[in-house]
């Protein structure tokens, strides 16, 4: 029987795992983080299609029906290519088919549902934002919205730290929020493009809340603006893969109910175990292995 593997270039896909596993506690799951070749972002096109193919192809051969893209930068730039090109070819060897899904359709989708002003902001990687993925699966659905985007490079260097929830990254949290709102201040609806967004969203949201009353005179928020709603991509992911499943019963029917999860990296696995433990508030135990040549 079949598994469901996740795969992030770095920790903040086990968010994504986290919230699946609540979601469909029932299934076999296989995690693997790149972390050995992470960030991903600061490589080309070709290379981040390269290494997303390798783990692709790595936890297909482990037996994996189903496989998430939990990392945006993977989606946004390798998803398209691996579903058109890769995939046919790789299921005419098998017996049954096996699918390749990412985490910026179901984020995308929500959206419209949620925002009343109709203007939409965008926090993510640098390399998320270059893509553009997010401005254009939104311009496809609802062509109405104003979207913004804003690169956060800070963000993510500071969790992977677990500095996240120090009393020195409320400058970092502050200083990008006041810069996406300052160029639209009728931004009601942010979404947090970045797996690793959503160990902040309590810092974030609670910023957002009380941003009238902090002592922000250089950068001033305008009264009137809308109350921002925050947008994690975890139980959107969940409850997309839940609606998958019980549309493609040729996929479900392969996934065997065991109920557990093995995680694995490209890095040092006790370094993983450790780091991974705190992002899921839980201890794991990890396997290193090796992608690529």
């Amino acid at each position: 029987m079949a598994k469901i593997g996740v795969f992030d270039s770095g920790y903040g896909g086990l968010t994504i795992l986290d919230a699946i596993r609540k979601k469909l506690p029932q299934y076999d799951y296989l995690y693997l983080g790149d972390n050995a070749r992470a960030p991903y972002g600061t490589h080309s096109f070709d290379v981040i299609y390269r290494y997303t193919l390798q783990a692709v192809k790595y936890l297909i051969e482990q037996d994996c029906a189903l496989v998430i893209l939990a990392c945006n930068t993977a989606s946004a730039k390798a998803l398209r290519t691996i579903q058109q090109h890769d995939l046919p070819l790789i299921n005419k060897s098998r017996a049954q088919k096996v699918n390749v899904l990412g985490v910026i359709r179901p984020t995308v989708e929500a959206v419209p549902t949620i925002t009343k002003t109709g203007h939409v902001g965008i926090l993510a990687t640098p390399a998320t934002v270059s893509s553009e993925s997010y401005v254009l699966e939104l311009e496809k659905i609802a062509p109405e919205l104003t979207i913004v985007q804003h690169a956060c490079p800070m963000w993510v260097p500071l969790i992977e730290a677990g500095e996240h929830n120090e009393p020195g990254a409320k400058y970092f949290i502050g200083k990008y929020l006041r810069e996406i709102l300052a160029k639209d201040p009728q931004i009601d609806t942010l979404v947090l493009g970045c797996t690793h967004y959503p160990l902040m969203k309590e810092r974030i949201d609670n910023w957002l809340e009380f941003r009238h009353e902090l002592d922000e005179s250089e950068f001033p928020q305008p009264t009137d603006s809308p109350k921002v709603t925050t947008i994690a991509q975890g139980e959107l992911e969940a409850d997309s893969l839940a609606d998958y499943l019980k549309r493609h019963p040729e996929y479900r029917e392969q996934l065997s109910q065991g109920g557990t999860c093995t995680y694995l990296t490209t890095e040092n696995a006790d370094r993983f175990s450790q780091s991974a433990s705190n992002f899921l508030s839980a201890p794991i135990c990890a396997k290193t292995i090796q992608l690529g040549d």
